[in-house]
């Protein structure tokens, strides 16, 4: 009877992660062995203050979750300590935050991650750290946008000028 209970009970699990897997935009698996509690501390207030949920989360349960959703990419990866920072709006939050961090904790290690159904491995997470924010590309592609107009309106300026001291 008690065995019973322990497997609905770890059924709810399973859904529960499958939840958060398919509600976040992102998330990155993390192997945190060897970081400090003041470390963590530091880690978990960081993804908190970004809209990050942070959790760490029993490897089978997780690989069951996964693996019923249809991701086995994520097999080999599911060992040892693993937590998992699941993005929300910011897609590249989790993994520009936990690449931050592995690089000043230098215990803490990337994994591998995913981007909206996308498998990432440690490599794809790196890079995904490294892009501009949203509001980044948004400043980029608006002045890309805005340098053939400014040109145009300095070359007319420049034609005006001409022609009033002509």
């Amino acid at each position: 009877m008690a065995s019973t209970a322990i497997l609905e009970q770890k059924k709810r699990q399973v859904e529960e992660i499958k939840k958060m897997i398919t509600e976040a935009s992102s998330f990155v698996l993390i192997d945190y062995c060897g970081i400090s509690v003041a470390q963590d501390t530091e880690l978990r207030n960081e993804f908190r203050s970004n809209d990050v949920k942070y959790a760490v989360i029993k490897n089978r349960l997780l690989k069951i979750a996964l693996n019923e959703l249809g991701y086995t990419q994520f097999d080999e990866a599911l060992n040892g300590p693993t937590a998992v920072a699941f993005g929300g709006e910011n897609l590249a939050a989790p993994a520009k935050i936990a690449n931050d961090k592995a690089a000043a904790f230098k215990k803490m290690k990337i994994k591998c991650g995913m981007v909206d159904g996308i498998f990432l491995d440690e490599e794809g997470v790196k890079r995904l750290a490294t892009l501009p924010s949203r509001e980044g590309l948004i400043a980029m592609l608006l002045g890309m946008l805005q340098a053939p107009i400014a040109a145009f309106a300095r070359a007319i300026d420049a034609i005006a000028k001409k022609k009033a001291e002509a």
